[in-house]
């Protein structure tokens, strides 16, 4: 095999260059060019090799040789091993990302400490281009884990280039790799700087060829640009198994891990954890963790029981409507879509006479959470209305149900696990809309409200401006439609 020599290679039309230009000569399409290792076989082609007696590859049967595969590895950490499916596939690459400062190293580094506290496990290596090995000393003391365990099976390594790395590990057999963080790697070969796309993607490559060769997983930990996205080419989030993201409030306590990508587990699971001062650890009652202690006291607040791959959330929305001193009114949300909120706005004025398109709007959910569900649609509806009119809504009362265009709502998934885990965090009354033909379940303790439009959920929902809540639900007050409403 001939030495691999490096090229600049268009991404367009797949020209490939000595030296980098702005514009490729082939195609005349502008900083198309990425740095590229141009691998040539030493006999030339391949294809009269490839048809010889001996060579030709076989394929296996979809249902294979019979043989059970590699268990999972577990964290140790529950809400980890919950976002990864149950633990982490031997041989698999995860791409670790979020804001600077949020925790993504303090989590690995607790990820390392327990593979390391598994029964019968090698050690774990971290490699680290950003910090040294004392200042990861530092770092573990601070977490508790420079002693016991896992202070003797983590190895530390203080370097930056990718072969010398594998090589370590090809020597040492850990049971995980760590690498904090790809932007920082460099692949032998290649001219470019750390962090450019072809030296991101060629270490990438590496270090997941090491991983299926040797059956050892690789945690990947990695850059952000300032929208959130991962920094670096497209192609490191096809190269790995599994993309991770943590994000939360950066001076909030609360973390979210969700998983953007996973090739051997569900995309729909959700793991919270608490930043202390010991480090990340699990929420011990993640349902309880985005409610304030307001909910149903003051106007402007509507809670939303939200469902994130098994597991239900109650989330308390937040909503402040205020008039517009200047010409155009301003629209700021926080943890929900901008969109939907216009969406809400347009059908609140057209379907329900509750015109605030003239007004400031403030919507955003307690604790720094971020919910993309349909189902949000009706708290986020009931929450600008209770602002509007100053009027809260009815206490201990959850809501859930998607808002079409003509005012109607649409039941969501798993109504009866959301109303189970809003009757167990103390909710007396759950107004949504069940689906027609169907019975609704009896919940101890918890009164199942049925709505069919936004303009039946306010009547019911609304407290009077007196504050009295009036007996029974067919007595209602009408609240929209009129000035003095």
């Amino acid at each position: 095999m001939a030495r691999p020599e490096s090229r600049y290679v268009c991404q367009s039309c797949g020209a490939a260059f000595h030296r980098w230009e702005g514009q490729c000569r082939g195609c005349s399409a502008w900083n198309t060019l990425v740095e590229s290792l141009i691998r040539e076989p030493a006999g030339g082609r391949t294809a009269g090799r490839a048809t010889r007696a001996g060579e030709v590859p076989r394929s296996q049967p979809l249902a294979g040789s019979g043989a059970s595969p590699e268990p999972r590895r577990p964290i140790g950490i529950d809400e980890v091993d919950r976002v990864l499916g149950g633990g982490l596939v031997p041989g698999s690459l995860v791409l670790l990302g979020g804001e600077p400062g949020i925790g993504k190293s303090t989590l690995v580094l607790e990820m390392a400490a327990g593979v390391a506290r598994e029964k019968g496990g090698g050690g774990v290596l971290y490699a680290s281009g950003e910090e040294s090995a004392a200042q990861l000393r530092l770092r573990a003391e601070r977490l508790g884990l420079s002693s016991a365990v896992p202070g003797e099976r983590i190895g530390l390594l203080a370097e930056t280039e990718v072969d010398r790395i594998v090589a370590a590990a090809e020597a040492e057999g850990p049971s995980m790799l760590i690498i904090d963080s790809i932007q920082t790697m460099t692949a032998d070969g290649l001219q470019g700087p750390a962090g450019s796309v072809g030296q991101v993607r060629e270490a990438a490559a590496r270090l997941g060829a090491y991983a299926r060769s040797a059956g050892v997983p690789v945690i990947l930990v990695g850059h952000v640009t300032k929208d959130g996205s991962l920094a670096g080419p497209r192609t490191l989030e096809h190269l790995v198994d599994a993309v991770l993201t943590l994000d939360g409030e950066r001076f909030g306590t609360l973390r979210l891990l969700r998983a953007a990508k996973n090739r051997f587990g569900s995309t729909e699971e959700v793991g919270v954890l608490e930043m202390t001062a010991d480090g990340l650890r699990p929420v011990m009652d993640p349902a309880r963790a985005f409610l304030g202690d307001g909910a149903g006291e003051s106007a402007g607040v509507a809670v939303a029981a939200t469902l994130e791959g098994s597991r239900p959330l109650l989330v308390e929305v937040q909503a402040l409507v205020a008039p517009s001193g200047y010409g155009t009114p301003r629209r700021t949300v926080a943890g929900v879509e901008q969109n939907r909120v216009a969406l809400l706005v347009a059908v609140l004025g057209r379907r329900c006479g509750a015109d605030i398109s003239g007004h400031d709007l403030y919507v955003s959910l307690a604790g720094g959470a971020a919910v993309s569900e349909p189902a949000l649609d009706l708290a986020i509806a009931l929450a600008l209305v209770s602002s509007l009119r100053d009027r809260p809504l009815r206490p201990a009362t959850v809501v859930c149900g998607e808002v079409s265009l003509l005012g109607e709502l649409r039941p969501a998934r798993g109504l009866e696990r959301r109303a189970r885990e809003a009757a167990r965090l103390g909710f007396s009354q759950a107004l949504v809309p069940w689906p027609s033909g169907t019975a609704m379940p009896r919940i101890p303790g918890l009164e199942v409200i049925p709505a069919r439009t936004l303009r039946e959920a306010l009547g019911l929902v609304l407290m009077p401006r007196n504050g009295a809540v009036r007996e029974g639900h067919g007595e209602r007050e009408p609240v929209l439609g009129s000035p003095g409403s």
